[in-house]
């Protein structure tokens, strides 16, 4: 069964990224295929650039998972109107992994969505967005820019147009991995 993991990079195992992302799942595994919610919360993600014999963080787990997956979302809380940058060196990460090991990232589908309580919202996209298209991923679209508004615990899911959006983004991914899979 193909699957799809949404990779969140909030500090909080169960904030709003997380809430959000729970809700994208089940529209994922509507459509037929699995769907797995990973959290960075927690970890330390080491520099990408410093390898010197390996990294000790826990992180390598979960790019055999997105290696083994057809699909990946990432997403993240914009603090000080950008993602936060444990989730850009994740990225990073990511992207020198698929590169030293025969490009694995290259056509699998996914893309970004950003949850914040009002501004940086379209930036933070864009700075994502940059990962997926370097690495030769397919991104389909969806109703708008896939970004949901909420602060505090739990109000992202009161969006109602931002969690129609994200959810149609990930109906989306669905959609288009079950079409390349056929």
């Amino acid at each position: 069964m193909s699957k799809v993991i949404l990779l969140s990079g909030s500090p909080n195992a169960n904030g709003n990224t997380v809430q959000v992302f729970n809700e994208m799942a089940k529209v994922i595994e509507a459509e037929g295929l699995e769907a797995e919610v990973v959290s960075l919360a927690g970890m330390s993600i080491e520099d990408p650039m410093n390898f010197q014999g390996g990294y000790n963080d826990g992180f390598d787990e979960i790019i055999e998972k997105i290696k083994n997956a057809e699909g990946l979302i990432v997403g993240g809380p914009v603090y000080w109107g950008t993602v936060r940058s444990d989730m850009m060196a994740a990225l990073q990460r990511i992207a020198m992994a698929s590169m030293q090991d025969g490009n694995f990232l290259s056509r699998k589908v996914g893309g970004p969505i950003a949850v914040a309580r009002r501004g940086g919202l379209t930036s933070t996209l864009q700075e994502m967005l940059m990962f997926f298209l370097s690495t030769d991923m397919i991104v389909p679209g969806s109703t708008y820019w896939n970004m949901v508004m909420g602060q505090g615990p739990g109000q992202a899911l009161e969006d109602e147009e931002g969690m129609n959006t994200v959810k149609r983004f990930a109906e989306n991914v669905a959609f288009t991995i079950n079409k390349i899979n056929g």
